[in-house]
């Protein structure tokens, strides 16, 4: 009876570890089925959000994916290779995307032919059956090669070749040329299908070249070095032109290669540049543009002209005129000596009036000296 206690207790305990399947809310989630994603309009209690944050949420989100969960399982099924699988229905919450949904793999030349004519592609077979050898033979793969030398090891000499050029040389350059010229029609199906121009090998002689015609055949002999024409020497009236004649190489972004975790990081990378930025202020170099505007404004005012310049000099030039001569005769000194004039009688036949001008004092002088 002990024991059976004892496993009754583990059970129970066990039990209590695992919550139970039935979630109670008292508003109903909205359900996107097809993304997988709820959302949950009910109050958060502010109680225990305070008294245990990192519980109460992990409690949330538990019981909300418990929910969603239980959508799945109600979702009609089938079986797949001994699986079960839900069918999920069409999605009603629309996911934004930073690029465009990717388009479909665009078809080869060989591929829109065959739809064209109808040609459907059969499975090789890995094993032949070869009666030279009288064994079975890989058709491609491993071990190809090796069977291909077992059955080749003698070859006819044709009629017209050179008897004593080496044939099984022959034949390994034959297929070396037939894989290169295979791999460059892949590359340029693949060119054509990302719509990317693929210069060509080379350029067929012409009766009247252009001068486009010239300029890409020069471009494409001091591509063809080993430094890319980095190190070759100039033409004597070759144009510097940054721009290739072939055309530009524009970058463009594969669609098919961007994940949902790429998206997220640059919207990330692009927010933290936007909000992060703060103004900073370079307090020596707005000192040294305000001392050189005031500078500037300086040398301004002492290239302009004064107001009342010209003014000036004519008075002064009148002042010169009537005091030439006579050292007691300029305006100060008329007041001074009209002043002696009149007390000490000094200034005979002379006026010293305040308001006496040059022409008057000479016109007195002349008067004077003829009464002498």
């Amino acid at each position: 009876m002990d024991i059976v206690a004892k496993v009754l207790e583990k059970a129970a305990e066990e039990e209590k570890k695992f919550k139970p399947i039935s979630v109670n809310k008292p508003l109903d989630l909205e359900y996107d089925v097809g993304n997988f994603i709820t959302e949950d309009k009910n109050d958060l209690n502010e109680k225990e959000l305070r008294k245990d944050t990192d519980g109460y949420l992990k409690q949330l989100a538990r019981d909300n994916t418990q929910l969603i969960i239980n959508k799945i399982w109600e979702l009609p099924t089938e079986q797949v290779e001994e699986v079960f699988v839900a069918k999920l229905p069409a999605s009603t919450f629309v996911l934004p995307r930073e690029k465009p949904v990717p388009k479909p793999k665009p078809l080869t030349k060989w591929q829109q032919y065959a739809k064209e004519k109808g040609i459907k592609k059969k499975k090789k077979d890995k094993l032949v059956w070869d009666e030279v050898v009288q064994k079975w033979v890989p058709n491609y793969g491993y071990k190809k090669a090796s069977a291909q030398k077992e059955k080749d090891w003698v070859i006819e000499v044709p009629q017209s070749a050179d008897p004593y050029e080496d044939q099984f040389s022959k034949k390994e350059e034959e297929k070396k040329e037939r894989v290169a010229k295979n791999e460059l029609k892949r590359l340029r199906n693949l060119a054509a299908s990302k719509n990317i121009k693929v210069p060509k090998i080379g350029l067929l002689p012409a009766e009247n070249p252009t001068s486009t015609h010239l300029n890409i055949a020069t471009h494409l002999a001091k591509a063809s070095t080993a430094s890319l024409g980095k190190f070759q020497p100039k033409l004597p009236k070759e144009k510097l032109n940054s721009k290739s004649p072939l055309g530009p190489k524009k970058r463009k972004i594969d669609a098919q290669s961007i994940t949902p975790k790429m998206e997220r990081s640059s919207h990330l990378t692009i927010a933290d540049s936007i909000l992060c930025k703060k103004p900073k202020l370079d307090v020596e170099k707005a000192v040294n543009t305000e001392l050189y505007n005031q500078d500037q404004e300086k040398a301004e005012e002492k290239k302009k002209p004064k107001k009342g310049a010209k003014k000036r000099t004519m008075h002064q030039g009148s002042k010169r005129k009537g005091g030439k001569g006579n050292k007691f005769k300029g305006d100060g000194g008329n007041k001074k000596m009209g002043s002696a004039g009149l007390s000490g009688g000094k200034g005979k036949g002379k006026s010293f009036g305040p308001k006496s001008s040059g022409k008057g004092q000479r016109i007195h002088k002349a008067k004077g000296r003829k009464r002498r």
